[in-house]
């Protein structure tokens, strides 16, 4: 059987999950105790922002700390538990335009559903540095509220101009002996108030038209480390070493949602709009969680709990659409 664009048809189910990380994976936990089923596209490289975090310490239920990719298996193990199946494919086109909702995979195999939940998360936006990527994870990272705590009493680098670069420059200043604030431009993009709040800040030193070469580090034993980083003033070419144990980049994020794009109602900055109190999207049946519609928490445990938010949206969606059409065929 095919569709009309000659993908072969791959079936139908009550709930689709598409993407996965803490949000996608909650939502599949709990539509699965539903008995809804449900099937979780994952993509080819599942699990979401976790997978690359090392040692993940304030999700809670871990006093200990546990490493983002175990926490992210037991989740999947647990929501397969109850039912949920995962297939690690892309999904490369939807169709919301009438129900059933229609999903279509990277080999052209078109899925329908009664609901769908899109969980598919955000991507940091980094610098792009070969030896950013290599440490990533091993003092570098994206996210002050997730891993400031390990640089206490140590010297550290934030790069950025805008308000999340303030903000996170702040913030490291409650574990950090002192934060380098760098920025490639000779004025920032933050808000005022924001620019006065980490200039104001005695823990906090700024470097102004600076760009970053490299993060410098080491590895002993297997282990990687960060040492600080060579940088270069744009105005002098003038390059010098900066010496920190942690570098965080914030030069922002960008969310997953390309592939929703004139589809689901979005911001300016592409992050999926939901109805207030609500993981509801302009699209009947069609829910958001996590990462791809949160801009300002971006935490684990936020992302599963709107995760756990559209699954229960979704299964009163469904409930509501059930008695409606059991009404309309006793009438008939």
């Amino acid at each position: 059987m095919t569709n009309s664009d000659n993908g072969q048809a791959a079936g139908h189910r009550r709930v689709i999950v598409i993407g996965s990380g803490p949000a996608g994976l909650t939502a599949a936990l709990y539509s699965a105790r539903a008995n809804l089923m449900p099937l979780v596209f994952e993509g080819v490289q599942p699990g979401g922002q976790l997978m690359i975090t090392t040692e993940v310490e304030n999700y809670p239920g871990f006093e200990h700390g546990i490493q983002g990719p175990e926490l992210m298996d037991i989740m999947r193990k647990q929501a397969h538990r109850f039912g949920a199946e995962s297939v690690y494919k892309n999904i490369v086109k939807v169709d919301f335009s009438s129900a059933p909702l229609k999903v279509t995979d990277e080999e052209n195999r078109t899925y329908t559903a009664d609901a769908v939940i899109v969980s598919t998360g955000a991507s940091a936006k980094w610098l792009g540095l070969e030896s950013e990527q290599k440490y990533m994870g091993y003092g570098v990272s994206s996210c002050a509220t997730c891993d400031g705590f390990f640089f206490r009493g140590m010297k550290v680098i934030v790069v950025g101009g805008g308000d999340t670069a303030m903000e996170e420059a702040n913030y490291l200043t409650r574990h950090a002996s002192e934060v380098i604030l760098m920025h490639r431009r000779d004025e920032f993009r933050a808000s005022k108030i924001m620019q006065e709040r980490a200039k104001s800040n005695p823990k906090i030193t700024i470097m102004m038209d600076t760009v970053v070469e490299e993060v410098l580090g080491k590895e002993e034993e297997g282990r990687k480390s960060v040492l600080g980083a060579r940088v270069r003033n744009v105005k002098t070419n003038e390059e010098k070493v900066i010496e920190a144990a942690g570098f965080f980049t914030a030069i922002g994020h960008e969310p997953n949602s390309m592939l929703f794009r004139g589809i689901l109602e979005m911001d300016e900055n592409g992050y999926l709009v939901t109805q207030p109190n609500s993981s509801r999207t302009n699209i009947e049946g069609v829910f958001a969680c996590g990462d791809v519609q949160d801009h300002y928490y971006r935490q684990a445990v936020t992302a599963a709990g709107s995760g756990c938010m559209a699954a229960i949206d979704a299964e009163r969606y469904l409930e509501a659409k059930e008695f409606e059409e059991s009404q309309s065929h006793s009438k008939a």
